[in-house]
């Protein structure tokens, strides 16, 4: 058995972890669905022998998916950031997360169909609202708040001016 990691992000998910930890898997690189447990007994969400806890890989971060039950939702206020190096990676993921039952929101966010937020983010977009040259960050700035998903092309443009 291997030694846990040291800190874990641990996603509460209603009786869903393994199959977000799958999705998460085949969808993004260095991830992977390290082990599967099931519950020793009876509890109050479940049964003995469901699956408890999902211990997964996602782009690297571990985490640890646990079926805790209904009454507990994922909100904005955590969410998984990818850095993407084009349009057609951006749009991969974007799609990926949108057309497997998740909803689109604003400035490269969404949310998977288990609510959990994600932001699809152009390393061009960091770049440009962060230009030394206040004029170009904001134009860039203001052009991601019309967007949904990420337009890498508009933002490259905006920056010029």
């Amino acid at each position: 058995m291997s030694t846990p990691a040291k800190n874990t992000i641990c996603l509460w998910y209603d009786r869903d972890a393994e199959e977000a930890a799958r999705f998460y898997a085949e969808t993004f690189p260095d991830s992977s669905v390290d082990a599967v447990h099931r519950a020793p007994a009876d509890y109050p969400s479940g049964k003995q022998g469901d699956v408890l806890t999902v211990e997964f890989t996602v782009m690297g971060i571990p985490c640890l998916g646990l079926n805790g039950g209904p009454g507990v939702e994922h909100n904005w206020a955590f969410s998984f950031q990818v850095a993407t190096v084009d349009q057609a990676e951006t749009d991969r993921y974007w799609s990926a997360i949108v057309g497997n039952g998740g909803e689109e929101s604003a400035c490269g966010w969404c949310q998977d169909k288990w609510g959990l937020s994600w932001q699809i983010t152009p390393i061009v977009l960091t770049q440009a609202i962060t230009d030394p040259d206040p004029a170009a960050a904001k134009r860039a700035f203001e052009a991601m708040m019309t967007m949904g998903k990420i337009d890498v092309a508009a933002i490259e443009a905006a920056r010029r001016g």
